[in-house]
């Protein structure tokens, strides 16, 4: 690849690196690597966690990558930290000419200090102990009815609302004989979650399968 074309490349990657770095910001840093002049790597640096600045050297990975065309190209979600201490998550992508050596680099660092406070807080927060009993919810009302349907749906390898016909009659017998249709406004909600009319739901409720089946 000529050098015309490798500054092509460059901007060509910077553009890439400016659009991952709005997405992610404030949280990652996204930097572009020159490896042709690996004493003055550093391309641009979007979103600075690092405290790095352009023109700066390149770093171990990109001399690695520069020392051999069969060093990976992508290294990704490695360990590595900031100059400060910072936990960061870190993927480095090289880019190769016509020739076959790297010539570029993009390297993607995620400050995983707000992350690992946020894990922590969740660990603690979902925390729980043994009671003193063993309770268990059962769900009530027209939740149960809903509860039931999705049940007899999943049963089918369908949703409440693809159920045929007779499959929807053979679904108000099986409420009738768990007393489900006795619940305040069943059959509303019957209707509502079946996306039918309720006076196709009493219909239902009066039939008995069948073999004709006429969804």
């Amino acid at each position: 690849m000529s050098k015309p074309e490798n500054r092509a490349l460059l901007d060509q990657l910077d553009t890439i690196a400016l659009g991952i770095s709005e997405t992610f910001a404030p949280f990652c840093e996204v930097v572009v690597h020159d490896l042709e002049h690996p004493q003055h790597a550093i391309l641009s640096i979007r979103n600075n966690l690092s405290g790095r600045h352009v023109g700066q050297a390149a770093t171990e990975m990109g001399l690695a990558r520069i020392a051999s065309p069969d060093f990976p190209a992508v290294i990704g979600n490695y360990a590595n930290q900031f100059a400060d201490g910072r936990p960061v998550k870190s993927t480095s992508i090289g880019l190769k000419d016509a020739s076959g050596n790297y010539v570029a680099a993009l390297c993607l660092n995620l400050d995983m200090t707000l992350f690992r406070g946020m894990q922590s807080a969740l660990t603690r927060f979902t925390e729980t102990t043994a009671g003193p009993v063993e309770e268990h919810f059962e769900p009530a009302g027209s939740a149960a009815i809903r509860l039931r349907i999705d049940q007899f749906a999943a049963g089918l390898a369908t949703t409440p609302r693809a159920l045929k016909t007779l499959e929807r009659i053979e679904l108000l017998q099986a409420l009738k004989k768990e007393g489900l249709l006795e619940i305040r406004k069943s059959m509303e909600t019957v209707a509502q979650h079946l996306g039918v009319s309720r006076a196709s739901v009493y219909l239902y409720a009066k039939q008995q399968p069948t073999t004709d089946d006429t969804a």
